[in-house]
């Protein structure tokens, strides 16, 4: 009787830290992003990438899509961005399959040959994509992002070009630092804000980005 009751007990004990080890693994909630448990609608879109080819809401299917916007003027942000997707693109693969997509905010000047240059030299796998504003103004409002062209004066003595034609060229675009992460359904799963301080360039950390989509994951059905 006691040896039965001693299997008992062992077996109660093996569930419950079964379903705590379950819920504490499997339904981890992500802590670094803003996660959406009912995921987002995005709505159809047309956009071209580095190569030429069309890209659209066909090409998100089967696997996750990491959309982050910037250009390749982009002093600071954008390359730190990228670098740091870099880094960590192997691990993120491992847990599922991954794609990295760049949107351009300036297609005036980021051509298709421009950003197949820019986004080769961060990594071959990723993409690069573009459209006129018409098409890129509402897709960065459906993913709950924004971007502005901000003007920069020419101060700048013994400038030989004129200064219309210094103002066309020369120009920043605001933009969001954040990555949207897309499901393999072509819904907006999570948005991932990155770490800032003041004085301090905002930067997007690997190792939590990678720890928060194995979550993610786990958690899509």
């Amino acid at each position: 009787m006691n040896k039965l009751l001693y299997i008992i007990v062992a077996l109660a004990s093996l569930t419950a830290g079964s379903l705590v080890f379950y819920k504490s693994y499997y339904l981890a909630q992500p802590e670094h992003s803003l996660y959406y448990q009912q995921p987002r609608v995005l709505k159809s879109f047309e956009l071209t990438d580095h190569q030429g080819i069309a890209f659209n809401n066909k090409q998100l299917n089967d696997k996750w899509s990491w959309v982050f916007f910037g250009y390749t003027s982009c002093p600071d942000v954008c390359p730190t961005t990228l670098q740091e997707l870099n880094f960590v693109y192997d691990d993120l693969k491992a847990i599922a399959p991954t794609q990295v997509l760049l949107v351009s905010v300036d297609p005036n000047r980021d051509t298709q040959e421009k950003l197949a240059s820019y986004i080769g030299y961060f990594n071959p796998e990723f993409k690069a994509l573009r459209a006129g504003h018409s098409v890129l103004f509402p897709f960065a409002r459906n993913m709950g992002l924004m971007y502005a062209i901000t003007d920069v004066k020419n101060t700048a003595e013994n400038d030989n070009q004129s200064s219309a034609s210094y103002s066309a060229n020369r120009y920043l675009v605001d933009h969001s630092a954040s990555l949207v992460l897309i499901n393999p359904e072509g819904l907006i799963a999570a948005i991932f804000k990155p770490e800032q301080e003041i004085g301090q360039l905002p930067t997007i950390d690997g190792e939590k980005l990678v720890s928060d989509f194995a979550k993610i994951v786990r958690l899509y059905p």
